[in-house]
């Protein structure tokens, strides 16, 4: 195991001392905020634009290539069932997607370090935030509130992926909630707190980040990439769905999402919206109504994911993974000139089917990678208002993803006049609007399904029951080694 990965602690301290500043080389004056080097911990809160500069370092903590940089949603989609693997190298997760990853595995520990590096970017943001007087009291309420929401954003990672989902126990170790600041060697030692703990955790921040957080930034592509008011509130409805709350997910969602069509969130100078054209979303740089949130890519030099981590190289260039027959690909929407979504799908000189969502195929790779989408909030809302017996409102909220596809389409009544066919057409929905993004693996745990076998070109993965030591990941090997109260997983 390499250094880097057995000790998270060291890069928390690190962290601290060395502090990387802001994301250089921006266009549009990205996060406002003027490039910088390093400075050294004492220094690195002293004046307005270093404090500003520690909020944009909480983005960049998500921009590892290992989290929502791209690895992290690749490593979704190869755990689930709608792509097979072409490459039976390591080094393109080709143990992730055979479902048999060790604790010792790179991509285990690179995940935990990655997501535990932001909480403690966060923790010590807050720390500073409250003893400093060199900022107004609205500018600390807000930056603030930016490092509770890339908290609860990095503490919903690690506990949907290391420990067992909330519907199949509530009650069974979760992950360690670290909320105060590593700033020094040592402070290694936490014991897991139960997934109840964790979530609880999670709501807590998104509840005070949204009371903390601005209506909406002066730009596009601030509202694109900082968390506001409504980010706040869309992963809300994403934890409450996760969790099988659907009256909280419906009060989340109703916020964003008005009474009728079209259905709509309007407040001061922010709207959020589906795109008229879905192919309009996935054009590299979109900065349009539909994003609630996305990890951008704006300088070629120091943003842009190395190869291996970036989305179109996985789904298109090589492509590491591909779209398999009995997956959702297979499905007519996906398949129909009617539906703007079939243009998304493409086929390799394989005659293999490819996702063709991020199209940027050769380096640098600066598609933008979507986190939080209008459309997942309207779906979200759609499936608690089907399990609460809405159903023409489930149907609505439905009709709208869709008809934004396919305007003339409408779905048979037989699909839609029963709770048990709405709901099963909405998760249907999911897949084929989703796809790619990240959702189909919590989709499938977060209802206590099994993962499915899968068929790819390095041969078949089995099935994983919910019951199954590795129908979650392991506790990595650096964390167990070096914090004694933490416990593996079974």
């Amino acid at each position: 195991m390499k250094t880097s990965y057995t000790t998270l602690y060291k890069w928390m301290l690190v962290l601290s001392v060395l502090w990387t500043i802001g994301l250089t080389g921006c266009k549009d004056d990205f996060l406002n905020t003027v490039p910088q080097t390093s400075v050294i911990e004492k220094d690195a809160f002293n004046t307005p634009g270093k404090i500003l500069a520690q909020v944009n370092n909480l983005y960049r903590q998500l921009q590892n290539p290992t989290f929502y940089g791209g690895r992290y949603i690749i490593f979704n989609e190869q755990r689930a069932d709608e792509f097979g693997q072409n490459d039976g190298n390591a080094a393109t997760g080709s143990a992730v997607w055979n479902q048999n990853v060790a604790s010792t595995n790179d991509f285990v520990n690179n995940v935990w370090s990655a997501a535990y590096s932001a909480i403690n970017a966060s923790n010590i943001l807050m720390d500073e935030l409250s003893r400093t007087t060199v900022i107004s009291d609205s500018l600390r309420q807000l930056y603030t509130g930016e490092a509770k929401f890339v908290r609860a954003l990095s503490y919903l990672s690690l506990v949907q992926t290391y420990a067992k989902p909330y519907v199949l126990d509530k009650n069974a170790l979760g992950v360690p909630l670290r909320l105060s600041a590593i700033t020094t060697a040592g402070n290694n030692d936490l014991a897991r707190s139960t997934v109840a703990e964790v979530y609880t955790q999670i709501l807590k921040d998104l509840d005070e980040a949204e009371a903390s957080l601005p209506v909406a930034y002066s730009s596009a592509i601030l509202n694109t990439s900082r968390a506001h008011k409504s980010t706040a509130i869309a992963l809300k409805s994403r934890v409450y769905l996760i969790q099988g709350d659907y009256m909280n997910v419906m009060g989340e969602a109703s916020k964003l999402v008005s009474a009728s069509k079209p259905f709509q969130y309007t407040a001061g100078s922010l709207t959020h919206k589906l795109e008229p054209s879905i192919t309009a979303v996935f054009s590299g740089s979109y900065t349009g109504p539909e994003v609630i949130l996305s990890i951008p890519f704006i300088n070629s030099t120091t943003e842009t994911p190395p190869t291996q981590s970036a989305l179109a190289f996985n789904y298109v260039s090589q492509p590491i993974i591909f779209l398999t027959k009995d997956g959702i690909a297979s499905d007519p929407a996906l398949n129909s000139p009617e539906d703007a979504r079939s243009l998304l799908i493409g086929t390799n000189s394989a005659k293999q089917k490819v996702l063709r969502k991020f199209l940027v195929t050769t380096a640098p790779f600066r598609d933008y990678v979507p986190v939080i989408r209008y459309a997942e909030v309207l779906l979200n809302y759609a499936e608690a208002a089907a399990n609460q017996n809405d159903l023409p409102k489930a149907a609505s909220l439905l009709q709208a993803v869709r008809n934004r596809s396919n305007a003339n389409f409408v779905f048979p009544d037989a699909e839609m006049n029963t709770k048990e066919a709405l709901l099963n057409r909405i998760l249907t929905e999911r897949r084929i609007e989703l796809l790619g993004e990240g959702f189909r693996l919590g989709d499938l745990q977060r209802r206590g399904q099994s993962l499915p076998a899968k068929v790819g070109s390095i041969g078949t993965a089995p099935q994983v029951t919910p019951t199954a030591g590795n129908y979650i990941w392991p506790i990595p090997s650096g964390e167990l080694s070096a914090n004694k109260l933490i416990v593996p997983n079974p």
